[in-house]
């Protein structure tokens, strides 16, 4: 039992890693697709293929579906096709190691708002990664005339509605089916979608095959097999461990940036990138950095 529980553990490791890599890559796809196809179309096209696959896979559970899972889902729904139109409209304005970097915000983010929300206690190490998170947004994002370009403010607008799709989720994901519940938000991010799009401009006539190629990577990969891959890496990871571990996205959308997409670093970027990383592991790791830690009482966890 306890190689079992070793193996599991390794496992969904590699699995969380694993989608970091994927979501990594899906920067630069991104910002390559986008020279062919407008936001809205083509994040409706990634959603609708993303719907067809999570209710051919879940189809036997559908059975499981209810108005419950209708609700959660739809809401849901909405803040994924706000993230990614945000997140899309941005990397347009920007670059796809930057976009990665502020949309990984979410980490800090979230449990400020879980305190402004719900009045949760903040620890010394989250109010410290909140600041630390700001001047790395502002080193990243501030030209040269301390200006913030559309696309960086975009990119971190993303971050606080996935902050909030944490969340949200962390209220329903307990009482539903979860494949139920990924398919309801796929579904329902895909409708809005293409309720949205034309009212930006026709759809694009003669996609090229690697267009399309690029559409289904991101539609099975990187939506429904990260899905997957993250609920059977949380079953068998704590909480703070598969959170930093996903945060790596934000590395390896620097890093294929720079490979793929010839992105130049500054060292004020580096800098910028180095300090958000940071910002985001004090959130997580939840330690306190500015003050020796207290002895604890007897009876009381730490």
């Amino acid at each position: 039992m306890l190689n079992r529980d070793k193996t599991n553990a390794a496992l969904a490791r590699a699995a969380l890693i694993a989608i970091t890599v994927i979501w990594g890559s899906s920067f630069v796809i991104l910002k390559n697709t986008l020279d062919s196809i407008s936001v809205l179309y083509l994040l409706a096209l990634r959603f609708t293929l993303a719907a067809l696959t999570m209710t051919l896979a879940g189809i036997r559970r559908l059975r499981r579906l209810d108005a419950r899972h209708l609700r959660a889902g739809a809401g849901l729904g909405a803040l994924i096709f706000l993230a990614y139109v945000l997140q899309t409209y941005g990397l347009k304005d920007t670059t796809p190691g930057k976009n990665a970097f502020l949309t990984a915000t979410y980490c800090v983010l979230t449990p400020l708002l879980m305190r402004l929300l719900f009045k949760t206690k903040l620890s010394g190490a989250q109010i410290a990664a909140a600041f630390v998170c700001l001047i790395g947004i502002g080193c990243v994002s501030l030209q040269g005339d301390f200006s913030v370009g559309l696309g960086d403010l975009l990119s971190v607008i993303c971050g606080l509605v996935f902050a909030l799709h944490i969340i949200v989720t962390d209220k329903v994901a307990g009482k539903t089916d979860i494949l139920n519940l990924l398919t309801v938000q796929m579904i329902a991010a895909a409708l809005l979608s293409w309720i949205a799009a034309p009212f930006t401009r026709a759809f694009p006539a003669g996609l090229s095959p690697g267009v399309w190629g690029s559409i289904l990577y991101l539609s099975v990969p990187c939506t429904c097999v990260c899905f997957a891959l993250q609920i059977f890496g949380q079953r068998h990871t704590p909480p703070a461990t598969a959170a930093i571990l996903m945060t790596l996205e934000a590395v390896f959308g620097a890093l294929f940036s720079v490979i793929f997409y010839h992105e130049r670093m500054s060292e004020r970027i580096i800098v910028g990138f180095v300090l958000i990383f940071v910002a985001i592991l004090l959130s997580e790791l939840k330690l306190n950095v500015l003050s020796r830690r207290r002895p604890q009482k007897p009876g009381r966890a730490p």
